[in-house]
């Protein structure tokens, strides 16, 4: 009896953790690409808004991204941090694209999630949970 007991302790104090991960895996992130304006030396300003409707604050979320031109090229590799992102809450972000003029963008790749932790839990897969939406003339797909 004593050993079932013990495994009943077990079970009952993983959930918690259980509960996170499974919270995480819920609801929406959505990434929009709001608006580009030029930088303020040369290159392009990159409005991010994020809406965090997952259920769980990230106090992680790395993301790497390729510039593509209007030729269809990759022009280059940028890897942001967008962390933290509040659980329920709208975050602005402002990323500076070097050496690239905003209407020389025509699309933007998501190609990775380096990070994807939400607070006080281990790294998830974060795609399922994404939603890429750009108000830009340039597209933002993953």
């Amino acid at each position: 009896m004593r050993h079932i007991l013990s495994r009943l302790a077990i079970g009952l104090a993983a959930l918690p953790l259980c509960a996170v991960a499974a919270t995480a895996q819920t609801g929406t992130l959505t990434v929009e690409l709001n608006k580009f304006e030029p930088g303020e030396t040369s290159g392009c300003r990159a409005f991010f808004l994020f809406r965090n409707k997952t259920g769980n604050s990230f106090e992680g979320f790395e993301m790497s991204l390729a510039i593509l031109d209007q030729g269809g090229i990759i022009d280059q590799l940028l890897t942001i941090d967008a962390a933290p992102l509040p659980v329920a809450r709208t975050t602005l972000k402002l990323f500076e694209i070097p050496q690239i003029g905003c209407d020389d963008i025509s699309e933007v790749l998501l190609h990775d999630v380096g990070s994807c932790q939400p607070q006080n839990s281990d790294q998830i897969d974060c795609f399922p949970l994404l939603t890429l939406v750009s108000r830009t003339s340039a597209g933002l797909v993953k």
